[in-house]
């Protein structure tokens, strides 16, 4: 899952909010590095990654796209997901997704200690709204085209934003089906992550 789906799935506490963007960021084993929490935060989006990628519907949603997109199959998919809940986060969230984002990127501008890459891009991500904006199917072309300067081979996203437009039906019909899926082991893996920081 992306930025905005791990956000709304690992806990609205201010350290599970930086955990679950941490969890793109920071790599290998924790040792304390961060607070408890955060560490939790951290684990937590680990686990949810693991579980988005052996699901069977997303396994169904990567073979919608040809053979030689599957690499990215999955970065496409996970932004797809994100723009899927920010159009509909009324479905899945009681508190408005304006206030969300506010709260989530007021946090991240009083952490003082960000990861690098991270805090690189805070300052762009709050001016420019990126959580909100992805409720516009266009800003998946925007990220899509910045994401080409960060691959080894970049040609590998020519044409993967009209592909993705292509099947919008269909994976928006797998993202009906998986997210509630996912909430649910969020929920539970959640509670077990607490319940390890409260001991």
């Amino acid at each position: 899952m992306n930025y905005l789906a791990h956000l709304h799935l690992g806990g609205p506490a201010p350290a599970q909010l930086l955990g679950s963007l941490y969890g793109d960021f920071v790599k290998g084993p924790l040792d304390g590095r961060y607070p408890a929490d955060v560490e939790a935060a951290i684990l937590l989006h680990r686990r949810i990654d693991i579980f988005t990628d052996s699901h069977p519907v997303t396994a169904r949603a990567r073979a919608r796209f040809p053979a030689e997109r599957r690499r990215i199959a999955g970065i496409l998919l996970d932004l797809f997901f994100d723009h899927r809940l920010a159009l509909n986060w009324h479905d899945y969230a009681s508190e408005p997704l304006e206030r969300f984002t506010s709260r989530v990127y007021g946090v991240l501008q009083t952490e003082p200690a960000l990861p690098e890459r991270l805090g690189l891009i805070v300052p762009h991500m709050a001016a420019q709204d990126w959580l909100g904006g992805y409720r516009a199917f266009e800003a998946l072309d925007r990220v899509i085209v910045g994401m080409r300067t960060r691959l080894s081979r970049p040609s590998l996203m020519d044409g993967a934003y009209e592909e993705v437009a292509e099947r919008y039906d269909r994976l928006s019909e797998d993202f009906d089906a998986f997210y509630p899926e996912l909430m649910a082991f969020a929920q539970r893996a959640l509670e077990d992550a607490l319940r390890t920081v409260r001991r």
